[in-house]
């Protein structure tokens, strides 16, 4: 049976989060890294919103990245309890929780692509991939299948050939349209990250969209 979250849950605000590498979700009472869980905060207006940058003043109250464990707190009064105060969580604030981790990352990808660390383009994808200078490699979420299956089979064949690579991560958490947004471009299908701070910011946020919709259980 899940625990009452009570005010020891609370942190110090965000200045106490710059040395925190673990909190307890407020939901499961597991103690996990905070890379693992999102802060939620009050707002002024009372309403429960999601600290995402663990940047926002206040007390913050921590949660599994899951949006299971999300609706669970809401659906149990939670924030009101941990905050000891009336903190309106909204029914859907676990929907929105995820649409703004879609909108953190496509913000993120836009930086990697300002920093000129992503290649767009079935044919440039496939030589990055060969010449291995990807680092990460994205499909549109609702691409061909057909050309997701030629450059998934690079990247496997290219784990399997060396004994020092690792395969690399292969994302597909966003839209043809969430790319082309994100890229500022059309029709954006495959795109590969190449080294460098942005690509690792981005596959940072991306790792925490795909734990918050899938609840931890798949690995990429």
């Amino acid at each position: 049976m899940l625990a009452v979250a009570d005010l020891a849950d609370l942190d110090n605000g965000p200045r106490a989060n710059r040395l925190a590498t673990t909190r307890m979700c407020a939901v499961t009472r597991q103690v996990r890294p905070i890379g693992e869980l999102i802060r939620f905060v009050v707002a002024p207006s009372g309403e429960v919103v999601a600290d995402l940058k663990r940047k926002l003043p206040g007390r913050g109250l921590w949660i599994s990245a899951s949006h299971a464990a999300v609706a669970e707190a809401v659906r149990r009064h939670q924030f009101s309890r941990g905050f000891k105060r009336d903190a309106r969580a909204s029914a859907s604030l676990a929907d929105e929780t995820g649409q703004a981790l879609v909108r953190s990352a496509i913000e993120a990808l836009a930086m990697v692509a300002k920093a000129g660390q992503v290649i767009a383009g079935f044919a440039k994808v496939e030589e990055a991939l060969l010449r291995r200078r990807a680092v990460a490699l994205l499909h549109a979420a609702d691409g061909a299948a057909d050309g997701i299956r030629k450059l998934d089979a690079i990247v496997k064949k290219m784990a399997e050939d060396s004994d020092e690579i690792r395969e690399i991560p292969v994302i597909m958490e966003l839209t043809s349209e969430e790319l082309d947004l994100a890229l500022a471009r059309a029709n954006v299908i495959h795109a590969a990250l190449l080294a460098g701070s942005a690509s690792r910011t981005f596959l940072s946020r991306i790792q925490t969209l795909v734990r918050y919709r899938d609840g931890g259980r798949r690995q990429r």
